[in-house]
Order: C-alpha cells, then sequence, then structure tokens
C-alpha cells in the first residue's frame, strides 16, 4: 500500500510513524512550507514531494491519502483525491461545514474510493474496554464529556476561523463528542443546544463551550469544549455513562456497579493505567491506521467514515447556531 501525506506538521509525523509501523510504503508529501517538508521527508525516507496534492495526484503513484492539513484544506483535498480514485483518511474535524462534508461523502460515493475520518478515540484501548462493559450499566440516561486544554491552547491557523472553521469545540470538543456517541452506539441527534464563547483570548473563534445533545435513544450528552481553561474535570476525550444500573467512565477507566444485597459498590477495574505515560499513545494511531488499511484491503465501509464524520459535522454546527440564536436546534 502507497501511502501519501498532505501536510507534514505534528499530527501527520504520527500518522507517517503509524503507517510506517504497519509496513505501508511511505510514498510521497505534499507540503508548501520547505522548513516543514524538508525534515519531514528526511525523517520518513520520502522521495517525492510536492507543493500541492494536485501536484500529487497528476504523478501518480500513491493508493491513499492520509490530509493533516488546516482544515479549509480538508475537503478540497479529500474530494480530489477521491476523483483520482485515492482512499482518504482525514483528519477531524472532516470539513468546515455540513455542506463541504457531503460533498466528500458524494465523492466517495462516485468513485468507490474509501473515505475515513480520523476520529482516533474510538482505537483506544480504554474505550474499547467500556464500550465493551457498557450493557451492565443498563440504559444510559446521560454522559458527559469534556474535549478541554486546561492552562494551555493552540496558535497559528487552529485560531483563525477562514482556515479552522471553528475553535475549540471543532478541535476539542468534537473528541468528546464523536466518544460519547460512539460508546453509545452511534446514536441520531435529535436536539443540540449549546453556549459557546471567546473568554480567555483574543480569537476570532471559541475557546469555550457547553453542549447539551439529545440522542434518538433517549440519552443526552452534556459536552465541555475550551482551550486555556482554568480547570477541566478530564482529560481529552474523559467522558462518564450514567446508567439505569450503574456508572462507568474513562481515565480512570472503570465501573461502579451498586450491590444492593451486600449494601455497597463494586467498583470494576478496568486495569489500565491512569495518569498515562502519553495520554495519545502511538498505539492508538497505529490501531487507526491498521484498520484504514484492512478496510481498503477488504473493501469495507470505514467506520468511523463519512457519515459518521457528517453527523459529527451537523451537530458541530447547530452548536454554533444554537449559541448564536439562544435556541435550541432541532434535527428533522
Amino acid at each position: 500500500m502507497k501511502i501519501g501525506f498532505a501536510g507534514a506538521g505534528y499530527i501527520i509525523n504520527i500518522h507517517a510513524q503509524a503507517a510506517r509501523n504497519n509496513g505501508a510504503e511511505l510514498a510521497a508529501v505534499a507540503e508548501k512550507f520547505v522548513e516543514k517538508v524538508v525534515p519531514f521527508g528526511k525523517k520518513f525516507r520520502i522521495k517525492q514531494q510536492y507543493e500541492t496534492v494536485e501536484q500529487m495526484l497528476a504523478a501518480g503513484g500513491v493508493d491513499a491519502l492520509v490530509i493533516g492539513t488546516p482544515n479549509f484544506l480538508h475537503a478540497p483535498q479529500a474530494i480530489a483525491a477521491l476523483q483520482a480514485g485515492v482512499h482518504v483518511l482525514v483528519e477531524k474535524p472532516m470539513a468546515m461545514s455540513v455542506a463541504e462534508a457531503e460533498k466528500m461523502l458524494a465523492a466517495s460515493a462516485k468513485s468507490g474510493a474509501k473515505l475515513m475520518v480520523a476520529h482516533c478515540w474510538r482505537f483506544d484501548q480504554d474505550v474499547n474496554w467500556l464500550k465493551a462493559q457498557a450493557a451492565r450499566l443498563g440504559k444510559i440516561i446521560r454522559t458527559k464529556g469534556y474535549g478541554v486544554h486546561s492552562n494551555w491552547g493552540p496558535a497559528g491557523w487552529f485560531t483563525q476561523k477562514a482556515l479552522a472553521g471553528g475553535g475549540a469545540l471543532a478541535d476539542m470538543g468534537i473528541h468528546a463528542l464523536d466518544t460519547a456517541r460512539y460508546l453509545l452506539g452511534d446514536p441520531q441527534p435529535v436536539s443540540v443546544y449549546a453556549k459557546i464563547g471567546t473568554h480567555y483570548k483574543d480569537y476570532d473563534v471559541d475557546d469555550t463551550g457547553v453542549i447539551l445533545v439529545e440522542w434518538d435513544n433517549g440519552t443526552t450528552s452534556y459536552i465541555e469544549s475550551g482551550w486555556w481553561q482554568p480547570y477541566s474535570d478530564g482529560p481529552e476525550a474523559g467522558t462518564q455513562l450514567y446508567g439505569e444500573k450503574g456508572f462507568g467512565q474513562l481515565f480512570p477507566t472503570r465501573l461502579l456497579l451498586p450491590n444492593d444485597a451486600a449494601q455497597k459498590v463494586d467498583e470494576v477495574k478496568s486495569g489500565f493505567k491512569f495518569p498515562r505515560k502519553e495520554h495519545c499513545p502511538q498505539s492508538m494511531y497505529d490501531a487507526q491506521m491498521a484498520y484504514f488499511l484492512a478496510c481498503i484491503q477488504s473493501d469495507q465501509t470505514p467506520v468511523p467514515g463519512g457519515l459518521e464524520g457528517l453527523v459529527n459535522m451537523k451537530i458541530v454546527q447547530a452548536a454554533y447556531e444554537s449559541s448564536r440564536t439562544g435556541l435550541a436546534v432541532h434535527f428533522q
């Protein structure tokens, strides 16, 4: 499998390492900034280097493209690749808008090339342990999740609306959103209410958000997003499940099950350490890449694919609209 990369920044270095760890051929990179592409090409021994994805696609020689560029480039680069029959793994958020996401889905459907969105926490060992145990909690009444940077925030294009589309919600809140949805079995949203603002830095994007999502299975999810917050109750993708029969959580990952007969609460430990040495370990991205490559080889539609990414985009877009109007947004 010959893999091309769009971008040469932090996240693409992680994806490239994952591709190498999975035995793929790192064939080409498209990056307009020389100061980034030269060390990246040297580190991963990639000789084919281009300024644009279009140049890479015209030259041929790649089976799949991993996109880790600023958000405004996600849709055009993905659509160009998909139209060329090249499979795509695109970073979250998959696009700048619902309309762009729908165009990406259409391009994938027309060409048959796979489209996967890098909602990486679906490949984490703690997350999958809790998902496997969730049935023990009974019906999930509500969830609470966090996508927050405490006493830290990004710079550069992340903080520019024209390049990123949104701020902390699009960058971090989407992790908490997708993790909750994954743990719940990918329900559809019924309504979204949000209060989003910019309070800690002079950005034209948000650095603070509280979002409530009502799902079609009756569960309600409460999600916090933020940069530069003075505190967070949990780390990135930290999620709590409140069920009729018990409580489950990520980081620390465990269950609490009331034992009425013994008049106590039983704790079921996952066995995973917390805090971790690395909260976002390379192994999570390795598993994500392995799944992406397997989907291509077995002609399987990836999950999270375009559909899952599109639902997340609809919720994010609705959250911004709700915050703007002060009203809940209801889905048809």
